[in-house]
């Protein structure tokens, strides 16, 4: 398997850390959708990342697309299998990406738009919408331990992804300090060796 993309997109590095997790090999290709665009549309027309090539040469979109297949092609998760708990990661996970997404769209619209074309108030709707999903994530880790505190499990990993991304991209914006439990689950997971094995590449948006 292949996996394409840069690890400053935090889907990306969503999908190198969990394939890691589940102990899948595959090898990670780092191409941008931006600086290598022509090099990214060779291997998938629509140049969207994450891109995986699968061993049939079948092309997958999507980091929790991609995540659910490989789990049922290989009979391995990074999710609880009772209901009620797997209902709470879900709910977890659900949140990280709303807030990953309003990020991703923040960090587009401030450094590829001109500054005279910006919208303001559609800035402002999802800087909301961010900062709503970054408290919402917040109260759950605070209130729900248990869902995050497995490193090899999706909620934990996932949030942990999302958070780096933010803070090296968007940190004044989502100051840490009120953020502490995000914050504190970020440097467990970072120390973690599938963490350190696909670090983020930092802040820039020219890799995503």
């Amino acid at each position: 398997m292949r996996l394409i993309g840069m690890l400053d997109s935090p889907y990306v590095r969503r999908v190198a850390i969990s394939l890691d997790l589940l102990g899948l090999p595959f090898q990670h290709e780092s191409v941008s959708v931006f600086s290598t665009f022509e090099q990214f549309r060779a291997i998938n027309p629509v140049v969207k990342a994450p891109t995986l090539v699968c061993d049939d040469g079948t092309v997958l979109m999507d980091s929790s697309l991609i995540l659910q297949y490989l789990e049922a092609a290989n009979g391995r998760a990074l999710w609880p299998t009772e209901a009620a708990p797997l209902l709470q990661a879900f709910r977890a996970v659900s949140v990280a990406l709303a807030a990953c997404e309003k990020s991703v769209q923040i960090v587009y619209e401030r450094n590829l738009r001109p500054k005279a074309a910006q919208h303001e108030p559609w800035m402002d709707r999802v800087t909301g919408q961010m900062l709503a999903a970054y408290a919402a994530l917040e109260q759950e880790v605070q209130s729900r331990p248990d869902v995050f505190a497995d490193p090899g499990q999706q909620a934990a990993v996932t949030a942990a992804v999302v958070w780096e991304f933010v803070q090296s991209m968007l940190a004044p914006l989502v100051p840490a300090a009120d953020y502490p439990g995000l914050a504190a689950l970020s440097q467990r997971l970072e120390a973690t060796p599938p963490f350190q094995k696909y670090p983020s590449a930092g802040p820039g948006v020219s890799g995503l």
